[in-house]
């Protein structure tokens, strides 16, 4: 499953409304350590294909979602379930940490 690219308008439709949780990478094109984990997030989405969707919101293009969930540090990445964010993890973290997450939202 490929990653979906968010914006501020399809915010609501693609990640508050799923049907699945939804894993929200905050990113911006200048971070580096955005992209040392945007492999891995890609990685995760193809790992629990069917059972989350993988999408990633550049925040200097859509200010107005990061903004209403207080993101202050990029990355950050938070899993939507219900739409509502049940986990948040910021910055660079081991594939294991991400899974945890995941496993933690699904279980709920």
């Amino acid at each position: 499953m490929a990653e979906v690219i968010l914006t501020d308008d399809s915010f609501e439709k693609e990640v508050l409304k799923s049907e699945v949780p939804f894993m929200v990478d905050f990113w911006a094109e200048w971070c580096q350590p955005c992209r040392i984990i945007s492999p891995l997030i890609e990685e995760l989405g193809h790992d629990y294909e069917g059972k989350i969707k993988v999408g990633k919101m550049n925040v200097d293009e859509h200010p107005n979602t990061p903004g209403t969930y207080g993101i202050m540090s990029i990355p950050t990445i938070i899993i939507f379930k219900g739409g509502k964010p049940v986990e948040t993890m910021i910055g660079v973290q081991p594939k294991e940490n991400f899974k945890k997450s995941i496993e933690s939202a699904l279980a709920s």
